[in-house]
């Protein structure tokens, strides 16, 4: 069968090509685009201040103390008074007696008393001032299903990290595929997998008030046809997904119906991936050949990427006829496409 579609691709009728998966292609290969995956960033890890840094949305408590018996602040008998809980407005100011408009969005909770105690002594030299914070939206993250406490929390510094926020929500759940990690901010998506966040530790991203992490399954898949184990929709359970992980994904190959020499692997490129030269596929609808009986064949199988929407075919030899060839893979590719919009 195999090498029926590969005659039956330079026929003119064919709206397919034919790619043998060789160490000598591979090369060209890794110069086409990726199919059927978010095209995603990340942002990798930086260093931030240890503490709390105030930001418009926080709600801010002051204490003030005085000892004086004729204080301005407090009354007969009374050593400290509190003010109402304030808001840091928008232009990160607050209102303080006696001072007037100051800000504080931007500095520490210490270094924000600190500037008031400065500002009062200079209308009452006995005062001292207490302060407390609790953070708002500002200063606080979102965290968005697939682990056991979803919900929002307060940044303790701007140190907080992606993984400090998922540890504090208890963990990725066991349950999920392959995790992935998705982070909104300011209308921008980023993305990466738990497992990439563990094994490299400077892409532990340092999160920005207003963050929102998603923990979700991983919603690549492949499908496997033909004289395979298992005919079936198959999620990716790792980053990368080579041929030969297919294979062992599969099940590998019926030994008494399936042709070694003629694994195929079906994908479908957009027209703008189309190119005249080697840096892309010649047509839309891309066959990959594979020759498992090989040394080259094998070593290029364990080398070649699977992509989201993949169609691993194990085929069976005879085909009778090239018109049976672009019937099947015709067919094929409008599986695929079915299948996959089913599985999304």
């Amino acid at each position: 069968m195999e090498r029926e579609i590969l005659s039956g691709a330079d026929n003119a009728e064919a709206d397919f090509a034919v790619y043998p998966v060789t160490r000598a292609f591979l090369p060209t290969l890794a110069e086409w685009p990726v199919t059927g995956e978010p095209d995603l960033n990340w942002i990798t890890t930086s260093t931030g201040s240890r503490s709390q840094v105030i930001a418009p949305g926080d709600m801010v408590s002051i204490s003030i103390w005085d000892s004086n018996e004729n204080s301005l602040l407090t009354a007969p008998e009374q050593r400290v008074v509190g003010l109402e809980e304030m808001r840091v407005s928008a232009s990160g100011t607050i209102f303080m007696p006696y001072i007037g408009d100051t800000r504080v969005a931007g500095m520490s909770p210490q270094a924000a008393r600190a500037r008031l105690q400065r500002e009062l002594e200079v209308i009452v030299p006995s005062a001292q001032v207490q302060l407390s914070m609790a953070a708002g939206r500002g200063n606080s993250v979102d965290l968005v299903g697939g682990v056991a406490s979803p919900g929002s929390y307060p940044m303790p510094d701007r140190a907080y990290t992606v993984l400090g926020l998922i540890s504090e929500g208890g963990g990725v759940r066991t349950d999920l595929n392959n995790p992935q990690i998705r982070l909104m901010r300011q209308g921008n998506l980023f993305g990466t997998s738990i497992a990439r966040l563990y094994s490299e530790p400077n892409l532990d991203t340092r999160l920005a008030g207003g963050d929102r992490v998603i923990v979700e399954d991983d919603r690549r898949y492949f499908l496997s046809l033909g004289a395979a184990g298992r005919q079936d929709q198959h999620p990716f359970p790792q980053d990368i997904v080579t041929a030969l992980d297919a294979m062992a994904i599969i099940g590998g190959v019926s030994s008494s119906r399936a042709d070694p020499e003629g694994i195929l692997i079906l994908r479908e490129y957009p027209a703008s991936a189309l190119r005249a030269g080697e840096r892309g596929p010649r047509q839309e609808r891309v066959v990959f050949t594979l020759d498992l009986t090989t040394s080259d064949g094998l070593f290029s199988a364990r080398n070649f990427r699977i992509q989201s929407g993949d169609l691993v075919l194990a085929t069976e030899s005879p085909i009778n006829s090239v018109q049976t060839v672009f019937s099947l893979v015709g067919g094929l590719f409008g599986l695929a496409n079915t299948a996959g919009r089913i599985g999304n």
